[in-house]
């Protein structure tokens, strides 16, 4: 099955005219995503790559039957581009833009909560289910088909992770990219039901890192909700406390809140598997699946 975009995905891409959105729109349509239609406004009417651009995503919809949307614009736009795709009806939004504000965030976090949609990212790298779809701008090449699902805070060490799956015969039923900044749309949390409901995913990775909370509500649910084998890194045991390492969301507090021993810790109290490197994350699936 996969989780979140397969096969059946039709996908609009906000902000198709653009640098960023015309390059990745023509790698989700080699790698066989359903991209139907793109939105910029004032360009209506203009194709890319044969897709239709529409002014609105509500015209968007309304032409081509649209089911999700993934937002290639910058920050300080990306507030709106996803207050317009939840107001046209759509309940998947994909967002790349890195540091979007903390205060959009905020608004945009609760509006989708009340109105039932799903909002992956900031920052993230987007979802792929290997073989069937891709939305985002990862190297589709080294993902496989496979049966673990993955959810990570930062897009380099789950690519790293990936390549040593693949070349190791362990292919991946969904790859989903939280996003690194302070407030993401959907946390590990949100996620886990997912992918524990899916039958095609046998087991979950999760790639986290220092700052926040995220991981520790995550061991919260795993250890009364999860059944499936977890496996879980936590990025950034070294970092000062109180400095931002990369991610706006990874700070360590002055108090040790959001350190790598807490999460891991409550994660390893929950029953998971915690990997010290991408290395040993594949080593102990090796010896799970």
């Amino acid at each position: 099955m996969s989780i979140l975009i397969d096969e059946n995905t039709r996908l609009i891409v906000q902000g198709i005219t653009g640098r960023e959105g015309t390059f990745h729109t023509e790698q989700m349509l080699a790698y066989g995503t359903k991209v139907v239609a793109g939105v910029t406004p004032g360009k209506g009417g203009q194709t890319v790559f044969g897709v239709p651009v529409f002014n609105t995503v509500k015209e968007a919809i309304e032409a081509t039957d649209a089911n999700a949307s993934v937002i290639f614009v910058p920050a300080k736009y990306t507030a709106a581009g996803v207050y317009e795709a939840m107001d046209a009806g759509l309940k998947l939004i994909l967002t790349i833009a890195e540091h979007v504000p903390v205060h959009d965030m905020m608004g945009v976090y609760h509006i989708a909560k009340k109105k039932g949609c799903r909002v992956i990212g900031p920052n993230s790298f987007g979802v792929i289910s290997p073989g069937k779809a891709k939305s985002g701008f990862m190297a589709h090449k080294i993902f496989t088909k496979g049966s673990v699902g993955i959810m990570s805070r930062s897009a380099t060490n789950c690519y790293e992770t990936v390549f040593m799956m693949s070349n190791k015969g362990i292919g991946q039923s969904t790859c989903v990219g939280n996003g690194g900044d302070m407030i993401p749309g959907s946390t590990f949390v949100d996620l886990l039901p997912l992918f524990e409901a899916d039958p095609e995913t046998k087991a979950i990775v999760i790639i986290g890192e220092i700052g926040g909370s995220e991981e520790e509500l995550a061991a919260e649910y795993i250890k009364e909700y999860v059944k499936k084998p977890v496996v879980a890194l936590i990025a950034g045991k070294n970092a000062p406390k109180g400095r931002s390492m990369g991610h706006a969301g990874a700070i360590v507090s002055a108090d040790g809140t959001g350190s790598a021993e807490s999460k891991e810790k409550k994660l390893r109290d929950a029953g998971v598997h915690i990997a010290d490197s991408t290395a040993n994350i594949v080593e102990i699936l090796e010896k799970i699946l």
